[in-house]
């Protein structure tokens, strides 16, 4: 899979940082790297140790969007936008929000989010019958309103207040998880100050007295709260890691050149710049203006610097792949997949490099490499398409159609998976491990069918 790419899946997006409320059910696109995400289980993992949860425990999850936003789903798992991404200035402070976000895993909020809302559903419901009684009484149906319209105002109260109780609560614990990790907190203030300029720039109250109308304590009353707790902690005058710091600005860079139009990566890192950061973002501009020697002499910069870092590998093989060379692909590919031990999101590139040479000689090494992809990594699609043309070629249809049906469910086409799904069960041994994954695709893709119908 060639780096930040996109793989569409269901969240639920709830105890958000920003939003005014629980967002309902969307499809939203995920985006995924192999150095991007690496980074982020580096700055994640301390902070999970220190909530006693695990090293490795906890997975951080990037989304395609502009918005400064954060939020846990259930399980542990935090979604980040790549607004905030682009937001932060250091990793220290996006390192605050993911602490902020455990506080909401270990507190359970997102469970309890539902005691929040049925209290509140409750209240409006005893308000609509006090209503219905109150005009059935003699009241009359405007005496019956007033009272419906009261109750539902002070469920509404009811249920921000309970937010905004959960939101200290994850401040609170967000703060004890850096201190337990030995990071400073200035980066948490800091962000909460860029938080607090935003909410001025769209004219967001900051009076005290209109609190009770938000999800989340307002920012200057988060800062004031958490301020002297930083400023106490022994770990306050810590200074950043340098190396986190150095790859959260490369990610920065990166983000901006493969999201931006090239002319505004062009301009926001123009030739002069000859640092790490800057190379990257001109390499994906470049090479989206379709300029691909330009491209590929920044990224052979990056390598004479870097001749081992296995992402400016995988991009040269990106390079090379999109603009039609396969073969020269290939070297840098292996070389990157190397060095990473075959991650999951880089090697399915190289299996895409070994069919593009349309070189039946390649086909055995693609089948290895691809397979060995989707057993670190069953959440690709891209690979099980690719896995699925070597079957195709092969003549292996049952579990080409078994390949398709994988990449489909995870692409939001249940029907087009149970299909294919169907198709490889009837083909393939009775009883094999493919013959009773079929049968497990199959049957998810009818619980997301019946889903799908329930909404409509």
């Amino acid at each position: 899979m060639r780096p930040l790419t996109h793989t569409l899946t269901h969240l639920i997006a709830a105890a958000s940082l920003l939003a005014a409320s629980v967002q309902p059910v969307a499809a939203q696109s995920i985006l995924r790297d192999a150095e991007t995400e690496q980074l982020l289980q580096d700055m994640v993992d301390p902070l999970a140790e220190a909530a006693g949860l695990g090293e490795g425990s906890v997975e951080v999850v990037l989304i395609d969007d502009n918005s400064i936003n954060a939020f846990v789903a259930g399980g542990q798992r935090i979604y980040i936008h790549t607004g905030l991404i682009a937001t932060a200035d250091t990793a220290n402070e996006v390192q605050g929000v993911l602490a902020h976000e455990l506080g909401h895993i270990t507190g359970g909020h997102v469970i309890r989010f539902g005691e929040g809302a049925g209290n509140a559903m409750r209240i409006t419901l005893l308000s609509t019958l006090a209503g219905i009684a109150a005009a059935l009484a003699g009241g009359g149906a405007e005496a019956g309103m007033g009272v419906m319209a009261l109750g539902q105002q002070m469920a509404m109260v009811n249920f921000l207040s309970f937010t905004r109780t959960q939101e200290a609560s994850a401040d609170a614990a967000g703060a004890q998880y850096l201190s337990g990790a030995g990071l400073s907190g200035r980066g948490s203030l800091e962000f909460f100050r860029k938080l607090q300029s935003y909410e001025f720039r769209r004219g967001i109250s900051q009076n005290d007295e209109m609190e009770y109308a938000r999800t989340h304590p307002m920012s200057g009353t988060r800062i004031a709260t958490l301020r002297a707790d930083y400023l106490d902690d022994p770990a306050w005058e810590t200074p950043d890691d340098a190396r986190i710091q150095e790859r959260f600005l490369r990610i920065k860079a990166k983000l901006f050149g493969f999201q931006a139009t090239p002319e505004r990566t062009l301009n926001a890192f123009p030739s002069y710049l000859t640092g790490i950061p800057a190379r990257y973002a001109r390499a994906y501009a470049y090479n989206k203006d379709a300029q691909i020697d330009l491209a590929l002499a920044e990224v052979d910069a990056l390598i004479a610097a870097e001749p081992d870092n296995p992402y400016f590998l995988e991009l040269k093989g990106q390079i090379l792949l999109e603009s039609g060379r396969p073969l020269e692909a290939l070297v840098p590919l292996r070389r990157s997949v190397q060095l990473t031990g075959s991650d999951p999101l880089i090697a399915p590139m190289l299996g895409h490099a070994l069919l593009a040479t349309e070189d039946p000689a390649y086909l055995e090494e693609a089948e290895q490499v691809l397979r060995a992809a989707v057993g670190r990594d069953r959440e690709n699609p891209f690979a099980w398409y690719q896995l699925g043309v070597v079957y195709g070629t092969r003549g292996d249809v049952p579990r080409a159609q078994l390949a398709s049906a994988e990449q489909q469910i995870m692409s939001g086409n249940p029907r087009a998976a149970m299909s294919n799904a169907r198709a490889a069960e009837q083909s393939l041994p009775t009883g094999s491990p493919d013959w009773l994954r079929a049968q497990d695709v199959a049957m998810q893709a009818r619980d997301q069918i019946e889903r799908e119908d329930e909404r409509d």
